[in-house]
């Protein structure tokens, strides 16, 4: 079965998602774009005509894509410690990408914040669904103090997104996983009440 061809629209979304995440969005240019697009300016005018309107559009893109992914997870797996374990697991499924360029998630809001951009809370907005995600998975598990659960978890995953693109070292990927998920573990067994 032939897949549909991706609308003029759709493709510069989808290069200025991936021109932001490599090159950052204020680093990106309108002409950036539409050269790897292979398009004219006044082509990419007609469907944007600003690049906050891209910026937006890349939002939307991120924000439909991780709620996919999400949603996948909670369909796959009856389990929220295994749907949980996925989440910690990205990293290295994405660690060639994220040792380059960081998390394409963390990285955005991260810039939007310092440039105190009026779409940083848009971009915030995908962490804050991950963060509501976790919380619901380590509640589902039994856990107490989900929302802090998932804050920590979120936390540090990030921490380990920003090392690994300054280090690029793989090992050390693999060994936060690990010792991520040993936490999340010990989180699960611990009887109520007791401390992080």
């Amino acid at each position: 079965m032939r897949m549909p061809r991706k609308s003029t629209r759709e493709v510069i979304v989808e290069t200025a998602d991936k021109l932001f995440y490599k090159g950052g969005f204020a680093a990106t240019s309108f002409a950036d774009i539409a050269a790897q697009v292979g398009i004219s300016r006044g082509n990419f005018y007609h469907h944007f005509k600003t690049k906050d309107d891209i910026l937006d559009a890349v939002i939307d893109r991120r924000l439909g894509d991780r709620r996919a992914m999400l949603d996948d997870w909670t369909c796959s797996s009856s389990d929220p410690r295994e749907r949980i374990y996925a989440f910690v697991g990205i990293v290295i499924v994405n660690r060639s990408d994220i040792m380059e360029s960081g998390c394409p998630v963390g990285t955005l809001a991260s810039e939007l914040a310092k440039l105190d951009h009026g779409a940083r809370e848009r971009a915030a907005a995908i962490l804050d669904l991950f963060r509501r995600w976790l919380g619901e998975q380590f509640r589902l598990a039994g856990a107490e103090r989900a929302d802090e659960l998932a804050l920590h978890l979120l936390g540090w995953s990030q921490g380990v997104a920003v090392l690994a693109s300054a280090l690029r070292d793989e090992a050390y990927i693999r060994r936060e996983v690990a010792r991520i998920i040993a936490w999340v573990d010990a989180q699960l067994a611990r009887p109520i009440g007791e401390e992080l």
